[in-house]
């Protein structure tokens, strides 16, 4: 079967910024904070200080991979021309995603060059407490000026939009205020990274309520780090896949797409597993297999361009 990994992030040099400040690698593909907090962030296959797209393309053609999609974040450090190179470099296999602060005092200058100078077609928001916007800034309104303003830019530029809300109880889980931003642009793509990003049970009742209110006509969802997030459970996440099953009976099988995350979550199991437990699962059946690992992701990141 044909694979696009949806959500995967290369890594020039570490450079993340979040709740415990700066983060640097230190080594044997460990990262540290400003507060001292050390955390596993590169598997010995992909790297020890970097990873880099040609070591990507080996775990991806080892894995029977055919695609991928760069998108970007605060918990490894914004990555966008690294990113676009990458892309322009291998433009079979993968398609890159850029991001950017919407507070920069010299926001324009910063759009134009991404959005018209590099031509960037896929734009990705972290918005979560952890590794996102309000990691580092006061409570972000989502539907407050800024990042209207930013959706009214990427509306624009007709451009694929990806938003990581981070977890339920925390102020970037904001459904209700993304929610009307999504039904304001009916005409932009928005995908929703990690469904939500549920943990083991807890969080079950949120997930639905959210998935409820966010599956709208332009929205699509990846389910990547779904079984990072169930952790300590093992392969074959059981709970991960019942997630699965209500992702895919609120939002439909042809909404969903899946992503390893890669590669802090190859930190903790191997790529086989963090796939195999929903292409060999029941949860999906062989049509739908098709749509959630290979064409869905087709059609919202590469057949636009």
């Amino acid at each position: 079967m044909k694979i696009i990994d949806a959500h995967a992030h290369l890594a020039q040099t570490i450079c993340g910024f979040g709740a415990e400040g700066d983060l640097r690698a230190i080594g044997g593909g460990r990262a540290q904070y400003a507060s001292g907090s050390i955390i596993n962030m590169i598997p010995p296959e992909l790297g020890e200080y970097d990873v880099t797209p040609e070591k990507v393309i080996e775990l991806m053609d080892r894995e029977d991979v055919e695609r991928a999609v760069l998108l970007q974040g605060n918990y490894i450090g914004f990555q966008n021309l690294y990113s676009w190179e990458a892309q322009q470099k291998y433009p079979d296999r993968f398609a890159a995603a850029c991001t950017y602060d919407p507070f920069c005092v010299k926001l324009e200058a910063i759009r134009r060059h991404l959005f018209e100078d590099l031509g960037f077609r896929i734009l990705k928001f972290e918005v979560s407490n952890g590794s996102g916007l309000m990691s580092y800034h006061p409570t972000v309104p989502l539907d407050g000026p800024e990042m209207d303003e930013a959706f009214s830019h990427a509306n624009d530029h007709h451009l694929v939009t990806v938003m990581d809300i981070g977890r339920q109880r925390n102020n970037c889980f904001q459904v209700e205020a993304l929610a009307r931003e999504i039904e304001k642009y009916p005409d932009m793509t928005f995908v929703i990274c990690h469904i939500l990003a549920p943990q083991r049970e807890k969080d079950e009742p949120g997930m639905i309520e959210g998935m409820k209110r966010l599956s709208l006509p332009n929205v699509y969802w990846d389910f990547a780090a779904l079984p990072a997030n169930q952790r300590p459970e093992e392969y074959p996440y059981p709970t991960a896949q019942r997630y699965l099953r209500i992702a895919k009976e609120i939002a439909g099988a042809d909404r969903l797409m899946f992503g390893s995350d890669l590669p802090s979550t190859l930190c903790r199991d191997t790529y086989a597993h963090l796939r195999d437990y929903a292409l060999t699962s029941d949860v999906f059946t062989e049509e739908e297999k098709k749509l959630v690992f290979y064409e869905t992701a087709k059609k919202v990141y590469y057949d636009g361009k």
